[in-house]
């Protein structure tokens, strides 16, 4: 499996992929650095926004611009650069975190602490005209969240657990329930963090401090390992002209200078030609 590097850069805490198909561009967020990118690979650039927030997720939306979990709630970002408020739930100590979107384009975005000292997170579902209800509550560290390719069912991550959860979802109703685990990740082969599901219905998921990605079957069977030049993958999600390129985030944070030394591409943004089938995702419908 070829391994290469889409963009070489020292990101703290790069984290959540989304491949913006009506651009052919790649949106991903350095949640510390409160940036989000938005990089071409056709030209070789990656462009910067800087919000006044750290920033989760940045997910395209219908209407053009980018809709983003921030620290304080759910903003949109209009193509001309204006910002504004769709959801404003500020809690103390808690911040935005990974975030996706359902096959109606409504916005099921994540918190936590960050302390991660209690459950006090929660994965709420947004709709376009702003509506907020928590469908998951009693969350750590909301992570992963994706949809079968026929929408019957949806996998998410609360990432202490070490598990890959998996609910039935109502597309129409936009509702969860049934939640059971698909697969456990072992102790020591590092944390289960962002995920993407491809045609097949099989689940990738980055593992923080396991240095790869793996594929699951949608039995929960392991199916493969890819073994990355990075100690903190963070998340994945297929990308590239006809959505078989995987491209994966990574972090910096936390790690020791020596770890920093003996893998120069922490916080870079990799990508693996070929690794699989995705599936184009849905933009937010606000």
């Amino acid at each position: 499996m070829s391994i290469e590097v889409a963009v070489r850069i020292s990101a703290q805490l790069g984290e959540g992929p989304t491949w913006d198909h009506s651009s052919s561009t790649l949106l991903w967020v350095d949640i510390l650095a409160s940036e989000v990118h938005r990089y071409a690979p056709a030209r070789d650039d990656d462009a910067v926004l800087v919000l006044p927030q750290h920033v989760g997720a940045a997910k395209p939306r219908a209407m053009g611009g980018i809709v983003c979990n921030l620290r304080d709630g759910i903003a949109l970002v209009d193509r001309d650069g204006t910002k504004s408020w769709l959801v404003y739930w500020a809690r103390d100590g808690v911040r935005g975190n990974d975030a996706g979107i359902d096959p109606s384009g409504r916005l099921w975005a994540g918190t936590m602490r960050y302390d991660q000292a209690a459950d006090e997170g929660w994965l709420a579902r947004i709709t376009g005209e702003g509506a907020a209800k928590v469908m998951v509550d009693k969350v750590n560290t909301s992570n992963g969240v994706g949809w079968s390719p026929d929408g019957t069912l949806m996998y998410y991550i609360d990432t202490p657990t070490r598990r890959i959860d998996v609910f039935d979802f109502d597309n129409a109703a936009g509702t969860v329930s049934n939640r059971r685990p698909l697969t456990h990740v072992g102790n020591t082969d590092g944390w289960p963090d962002g995920l993407t599901v491809d045609a097949d219905g099989c689940v990738w998921v980055a593992l923080w401090g396991g240095h790869a990605v793996r594929r699951y079957t949608p039995e929960g069977e392991l199916d493969r390992e890819i073994e990355l030049p990075v100690d903190q993958p963070t998340a994945c999600c297929f990308g590239g002209q006809d959505f078989t390129d995987l491209y994966v985030t990574s972090a910096r944070t936390g790690l020791s200078d020596q770890a920093l030394m003996d893998r120069q591409l922490n916080g870079s943004v990799l990508v693996l030609p070929g690794a699989g089938a995705g599936v184009p995702g849905t933009a937010f419908a606000g």
